[in-house]
């Protein structure tokens, strides 16, 4: 198992876009899964939030064109109402907080508020690029592909606070897509196969997940990476997807 692990750190070095140090094999632990199911997910979404509410998902899609924020069902992929945003904007991380329904842009530095039917209540500036967003239920929690995730006030976008993610004495990079749950934050980090377990209030890894080899599907068309983390409470499972997929599967963590 040890030199497994070792293994695994050394590809995450060599495929990470910036560079990031190792996880400590000695205080990261290495997370197992089983897929409950899969789903229809749309293979023209690039997906960039994923967050259930009230037994539906939603997502926020990116690209220039193409960027959108989505109701969906669940288990059939059925959108149930569609927004798209400006050509302007590359549409980024999404989450619910107090019946509001928060999308990030990428470069833009504008937050979009909306009703849960989709009403555009108000936009916030912010600095800093927008990647994936989640809350605490007090804070919005945003990342920006930096080693820092930021809390926010979710009124006014002000910074309350912002944690350094690490490992025993080293910083994780490229922090993208974003999901909160008990005390700790698990992240999708860009351009690989992991996601990251993070204590929320030290901003240290304890430990990180493996999907290499979950996408199963003889679809044809164009795939990118893996990106879109929600938890289901009702049944404490992740729905987890990426951009470009036409699957979403249901996966249970066995921590």
């Amino acid at each position: 198992m040890k030199n497994k692990i070792i293994f695994l750190i050394l590809i995450l070095l060599f495929i990470l876009t910036y560079p990031v140090s190792a996880l400590e094999t000695e205080t990261v632990t290495e997370l197992n899964y089983q897929v409950i199911e899969s789903y229809r997910h749309d293979p023209k979404a690039f997906t960039q939030g994923l967050e259930i509410f009230d037994n539906n998902l939603y997502e926020g899609t990116g690209l220039y064109g193409k960027s959108s924020l989505r109701k969906l069902e669940i288990k059939s992929g059925r959108i149930l109402d569609k927004i798209n945003l400006s050509s302007d904007y590359f549409g980024e991380g999404i989450t619910i907080l107090n019946n509001k329904i928060y999308q990030l842009s990428w470069k833009e530095n504008i937050a979009f508020v909306y009703d849960l039917n989709f009403n555009l209540i108000k936009k916030i500036n912010y600095s800093e690029e927008g990647w994936g967003l989640a809350n605490d239920g007090k804070h919005l929690i945003m990342s920006n592909g930096s080693e820092y995730l930021y809390f926010r006030n979710p009124d006014t976008f002000e910074l309350a606070k912002k944690i350094k993610v690490r490992t025993k004495d080293r910083l994780i990079k490229n922090i993208n897509e974003l999901e909160y749950q008990n005390g700790f934050i698990y992240a999708n980090i860009w351009q690989t196969d992991y996601i990251i377990k993070i204590d929320a209030a030290s901003g240290k890894v304890s430990a990180y997940l493996d999907l290499s080899g979950i996408l199963k599907t003889d679809y044809t068309g164009e795939i990118n990476v893996l990106n879109g983390i929600a938890y289901d409470s009702t049944n404490k499972t992740f729905l987890v997807t990426g951009k470009l997929w036409p699957k979403i599967y249901r996966i249970k963590i066995i921590d």
